[in-house]
């Protein structure tokens, strides 16, 4: 199977299912409990029908938004997403240099595998940190301060992952960093060469947002343990206000679901919020993004900027979200699966897909703007 060949999100899935090893497949592919939310993330988008208006004279296409403060070219970004370079050697620099080129948002996640100041030298387009809320607040302010002189615009804090999800494929196979895999997982290593050939002869697997407090040489801590002994269950509203205040520019908080909290996140000053369960691999069980996005947009969208992120698999899924009164829509594994596949030009490839597939459903539904989106074009079946 050859890229030229991948025209749509499954396509990029199996191209990737072809080249990598079945345990690093299903860390990308899988999620919690019964995976009941990761299905419902895109079943949520079928169940709404656009209503398109004509003749509105749609020659050009204005695709382009601002988000805390940074204009994108379209109303899609690059989601923080982990260990990057598992996946294919090129990681984060290929991400950051294919969002670069289509003059939209990425981000780098605490648990990336290149720094934030190579991000920012690859791209000085609009970029974004993940960080997660540790016990030790000096490390917190730390990756703030860090974040600040590597030149980033802005903050995103993840608030739905204060421990990890129980992914089940994952224990099947006894995939970890570092790698304990049992015999079913070592088995399928060694019928996909080719990966493993990469591993061994491009740069050592890093994380250099923590390599100083996370180790890949079995010696400190596994990602398991850093989820459970590092980041702090306690973290509270007054935490976030604080770090909000310290920050002092755009910051974002990734993880919110309820109306409640959407509303805390704008009284305590956060500019931006993203609707999300974290791709299903977190609270199985737990609503989708898309199902809870009007109300909260309802409630705080006049005063904080609402994305969403999970489920996103077509231009048409995103055209819903924006016309539901999201201002941009976070792709996870639709890039993740090109990224595997073919490194930089399969995100490439991927992102221009869905710039393509935005643009198309723009015109066919009489829009000139995303400003033009509404929930007059929507409706859903019951």
């Amino acid at each position: 199977m050859r890229l030229t060949d991948c025209y749509n999100f499954h396509d990029f899935r199996r191209m990737a299912k072809r080249r990598l090893p079945g345990p690093i497949f299903d860390y990308i592919d899988g999620g919690a409990d019964d995976e009941v939310t990761y299905r419902r993330n895109t079943a949520a988008f079928e169940a709404c029908d656009l209503v398109p208006d004509v003749l509105r004279g749609v020659a050009d296409v204005d695709m382009s938004v601002t988000v805390m403060g940074q204009k994108l070219a379209m109303p899609i970004y690059c989601s923080p997403t982990a260990l990057q370079r598992l996946f294919h050697h090129q990681g984060e620099r290929a991400v950051a240099a294919a969002a670069a080129k289509h003059g939209t948002m990425f981000g780098v996640s605490s648990l990336g595998t290149i720094s934030l100041e190579e991000a920012r030298q690859i791209s000085n387009g609009p970029q974004v940190y993940q960080f997660y809320f540790h016990k030790d607040r000096g490390l917190n302010r730390e990756m703030m301060a860090r974040a600040k002189n590597a030149g980033v615009q802005a903050m995103m804090l993840t608030v739905d992952s204060i421990t990890g999800g129980n992914r089940e494929r994952d224990k099947r196979t006894g995939f970890a960093i570092p790698f304990k895999l049992n015999l079913a997982g070592m088995t399928q290593f060694a019928i996909k060469p080719s990966w493993a050939i990469d591993w061994l002869t491009h740069e050592r697997f890093r994380l250099p947002q923590l390599e100083n407090h996370v180790k890949m040489d079995g010696g400190a801590l596994s990602i398991s343990r850093y989820f459970t002994e590092m980041l702090d269950p306690s973290m509270s509203w007054d935490d976030v206000a604080e770090m909000v205040r310290e920050w002092g520019g755009p910051f974002c908080l990734k993880g919110i679901m309820s109306v409640e909290d959407a509303k805390r996140a704008a009284e305590i000053g956060c500019s931006g919020i993203v609707l999300s369960n974290h791709g299903g691999r977190q609270l199985d069980g737990s609503r989708s993004a898309f199902d809870q996005l009007a109300e909260i947009v309802d409630a705080v969208g006049d005063r904080i900027d609402v994305m969403m992120d999970g489920g996103v698999q077509r231009g048409t899924h995103v055209l819903k979200a924006l016309s539901l009164g999201a201002k941009a829509v976070g792709l996870g594994r639709y890039y993740l699966f090109p990224l595997a596949a073919a490194g930089q030009p399969g995100v490439e490839r991927a992102l221009e897909t869905m710039r393509t597939e935005i643009e198309r459903g723009m015109k066919l539904m009489g829009c000139t703007s995303v400003s033009q989106l509404s929930r007059r074009n929507l409706r859903f079946r019951s």
